[in-house]
């Protein structure tokens, strides 16, 4: 009995051919389900379907589960300037914005965010000081800033 290499040569315990896992593996603690929309169709909404992504006691790598959370774009803000006594509902659009938890205007945080979907969000801005400020999506997959996003009147 015992451990041996293709070539016939024994393992012992200390030489044990391994190597550190820099991706370490995750075992997942319940089922994992993933939603994507029906095709595109004729143009209007059809609805999503659900499947099942990983089983409870699956085991994958760290990296793979980092690849599940995109990380959100921020294309437009709109309107792109408001009063300094705050107040302004702000529309952003962008990709993956499902993910976002708060949106911050410099260092302060929006009120009344809402997801309408994947590609747009409202949030109304906080009040601040006259000038531009950058406008902050905090997000699973990191904070994601567009610079000077929104400006203060």
């Amino acid at each position: 009995m015992g451990l041996y290499k293709e070539n016939g040569t024994r393992i012992t315990k200390a030489a044990f051919p391994a190597a550190a896992v820099t991706d370490p593996p995750k075992r997942i603690t319940e089922n994992i389900y993933q939603t994507e929309p029906y095709g595109p169709g004729d143009g209007r909404p059809e609805g999503s379907r659900r499947h099942l992504l990983y089983e409870a006691g699956d085991v994958v790598p760290q990296s793979v589960i980092d690849r599940l959370f995109t990380a959100a774009t921020i294309a437009t803000t709109s309107p792109a300037t408001g009063p300094a006594a705050g107040g302004t509902l702000v529309t952003i659009t962008g990709t993956a914005l499902d993910g976002v938890s708060a949106v911050n205007f410099g260092s302060t945080a929006g009120t009344s965010l809402q997801i309408k979907s994947a590609t747009q969000l409202t949030v109304k801005a906080p009040a601040g000081s006259a000038g531009a400020v950058n406008v902050v999506l905090v997000d699973d997959a990191g904070n994601i800033t567009k610079s000077g996003g929104f400006t203060y009147s």
